[in-house]
């Protein structure tokens, strides 16, 4: 038995891994995303983050402007070797191209949000954000869970053009109203459970 038959999993390029590579490596679990040239393969979720992708879509998908769609778990492409998938989105409706398409560009990314999950933490909370405003996406929402009931917490974020990352415009506990990017009002108390 060689060392290859023991580990499944194909050795890296020095460099890392591109966006070709995450198109086109064969066997690949779902959901994976390519961060700084590294494969990130999603772990187990919860039930809570379940329910809040549901009660966030769709209070979006009733609120979007008509020239906008709404999308979740999808790669957006940041760059080269940056490729992550965030688990809500906002994009141009002229952005899709065809029912075959597996992947955005952020120049046509509107919004990403991100919910929290025990083994993302970090990347969702620093990683993705930075990455995100560097390649231009307007606004970010983080979502985390909170309180005795364990609601979603959605704190939102819009990009400054001159420092090119995202300021704090809200933290919204029991409803997230909001007049921009769209109007938008979701309570975030019904159905988080």
């Amino acid at each position: 038995m060689t060392a290859e038959s023991l580990n499944p999993w194909p050795v890296p390029p020095p460099d890392g891994y591109t966006v070709d590579d995450l198109f086109t490596l064969p066997d690949l679990p779902p959901h994976t995303e390519l961060i700084d040239g590294s494969l990130v393969f999603a772990g187990p979720q919860r039930i809570f983050h379940m329910a809040t992708l549901y009660l966030l879509e769709s209070g979006l998908r009733r609120t979007v402007p008509d020239h906008l769609l709404v999308g979740r778990e999808m790669t957006v492409v940041l760059g080269p070797r940056n490729a992550p998938e965030p688990d809500l989105f906002v994009v141009r409706e002229e952005a899709v191209r065809s029912r075959r398409q597996t992947s955005f560009e952020a120049a046509d990314v509107l919004l990403v949000v991100e919910v929290v999950s025990p083994d993302s933490e970090a990347r969702d909370r620093d990683t993705k954000p930075r990455k995100y405003a560097a390649a231009g996406i307007p606004h970010f929402w983080l979502v985390e869970m909170a309180g005795d009931e364990d609601h979603p917490v959605v704190h939102t974020y819009e990009r400054d053009p001159v420092t090119q990352v995202y300021a704090l415009t809200g933290i919204h506990h029991e409803r997230l109203r909001l007049s921009v990017p769209f109007t938008l009002d979701i309570d975030l108390t019904s159905g988080s459970r």
